[in-house]
C-alpha cells in the first residue's frame, strides 16, 4: 500500500481507536491473520490499548479459519488452502474439532453454523480500525448497520452496487489519508483499497455517515455504517 502520513486532527488519533482508553501499542489493520507471508509493505496501523489489542486475536483467527473452512470446504488442515490457517489447525485440534462439530452438509454442498457475536466483533473493530486510519473519524459508538454476506450470494444488481466506486456527497476530514487519496483520484471518486489481492481489501468514505466496506477472502463482504 502507499505510505500516507495523516495530516488530521491528531487529537483524534490521541487514544484507542477501539475503546477510546489511553493507547499503549499499535494494530495492524487488518490483522496479519487474514494475510499471507510475505506481508504487503506499509500495513495500515492505528493506536490501540493493551486490551483491545490483545483482546479480538481470538475472534480473529476463528474467523479467518471459518472462511478458510468454507471456502476450502474442509476442516482437514492438508485440504485448506493458506498455509497460514493450515499451520493454526496443526497447532489446535480443539478449533478443528469445533469447526467439525459445526459443519452439516446441505444438498451437495456443506455449512458451517457460525458463532455470530464472534465474527460481529471482528467486523467492528476492523471497520473501526479503517475509519480512523482512512478518514480520521473515530467511531466508538454501535454502527448503524453492520451486514455481512458471501459475495456469491448477492445479486448482480447488489454485486453491481457494493463494487461501484462511490463519490463522497460529503468531504472527509481535511488532511485525513482518504482527503489526501482525492487530490490524486478523479475528484471525489473513492477508490478500492487493496491490502494484498485476493485476502483482503476496504472501502471508506463519507455518505450521509461514515461507510466502511470490507471483502475478506473474495468471500465475505462486510458493510458497517454509523450515521
Amino acid at each position: 500500500m502507499d505510505q500516507l502520513r495523516n495530516l488530521g486532527d491528531s487529537r483524534q488519533t490521541g487514544f484507542c481507536c477501539y475503546c477510546g482508553k489511553n493507547t499503549e501499542t499499535r494494530d495492524h489493520v487488518p490483522s496479519k491473520v487474514f494475510l499471507d507471508e510475505p506481508y504487503p509493505e506499509n500495513l495500515p496501523v492505528v493506536f490501540a490499548c493493551q486490551s483491545c489489542n490483545e483482546g479480538f486475536s481470538l475472534d480473529e483467527e476463528y474467523l479467518a479459519c471459518l472462511i478458510e473452512c468454507v471456502v476450502c470446504g474442509t476442516v482437514d488442515y492438508m485440504g485448506v488452502e493458506r498455509k497460514k490457517i493450515a499451520s493454526i489447525f496443526q497447532r489446535k485440534p480443539a478449533l478443528v474439532s469445533r469447526f467439525a462439530q459445526a459443519r452439516k452438509e446441505v444438498g451437495d454442498g456443506l455449512a458451517f453454523s457460525a458463532e455470530l457475536p464472534r465474527i460481529k466483533n471482528v467486523l467492528l473493530k476492523l471497520a473501526r480500525g479503517h475509519a480512523v486510519y482512512e478518514l480520521n473519524e473515530p467511531q466508538l459508538d454501535e454502527p448503524s448497520c453492520l451486514t455481512c454476506i458471501p459475495l456469491f450470494g448477492m445479486d448482480p444488481g447488489q454485486r453491481v452496487k457494493f463494487e461501484a466506486l462511490p463519490r463522497s456527497l460529503k468531504s472527509p476530514e481535511v488532511g485525513s489519508r482518504s482527503s489526501q487519496r482525492l487530490v490524486v483520484n478523479e475528484p471525489g471518486l473513492v477508490l478500492w483499497m487493496t491490502v494484498q489481492q485476493g485476502r483482503y481489501r476496504y472501502l471508506a468514505f463519507v455518505d450521509s455517515g461514515i461507510i466502511i466496506r470490507i471483502v475478506i477472502r473474495e468471500y465475505l463482504a462486510c458493510e458497517i455504517g454509523w450515521d
